[in-house]
């Protein structure tokens, strides 16, 4: 699963971008300089090696941050994650995660309410074990549309406080907000 997720993430962002109104500056198949630097990688940005791409996405936004064990329960809900992570930080999208459990379980009637910690543990992966099991079929689709929805409304916002990123929020809806397929 993850080899095609990287292939479709790698697919679009493309080769090499440097855009000035980029904050993250340049990237080679979506890889940001300063995360390509921390990974060991010393060449230049346009030759960022395309295998070694593929092993910091599979490294930093799909082992490291847990979302294979998630995809190991929920494949949809585990290519959401890898996608948002990538985007916004896999903090981020574990965050978004995070928020939409709690505000699902009920009043902590199906599972305890989780710390808002950024990380995939034994807590969080329990309270998704809750949630699949008390809402039963179609809860995996809910649990995306709501992480969904959380990072439609942190583009917007990104938009509104910084007009820059309005260079990028038509692309980041209409390429980011789709559930990924299992």
């Amino acid at each position: 699963m993850i080899e095609r997720l990287i292939e479709e993430v790698m697919e679009r962002e493309g080769g090499y971008v440097n855009h000035p109104a980029d904050r993250g500056g340049a990237t080679r198949w979506g890889i940001t300089e300063a995360v390509a630097r921390a990974q060991g990688y010393r060449g230049a940005m346009q030759a960022l090696p395309r295998e070694t791409a593929a092993a910091i996405y599979r490294r930093l936004y799909w082992r490291d941050p847990g979302f294979a064990a998630v995809a190991e329960r929920a494949s949809a809900l585990g290519a959401e994650l890898f996608d948002t992570g990538v985007n916004m930080g896999p903090g981020v999208a574990t965050g978004f995660l995070q928020r939409a459990l709690n505000a699902l379980n009920r009043g902590a009637r199906d599972y305890p309410d989780l710390v808002m910690d950024g990380r995939i543990g034994p807590a969080t992966l329990a309270a998704l074990d809750g949630f699949l099991r008390s809402r039963g079929a179609g809860a995996e689709t809910v649990l995306v549309k709501a992480m969904e929805a959380l990072q439609g409304e942190r583009y917007l916002a990104l938009a509104e406080a910084r007009p820059a990123n309005e260079a990028f929020l038509y692309g980041w809806l209409a390429n980011r907000l789709a559930p990924q397929p299992a």
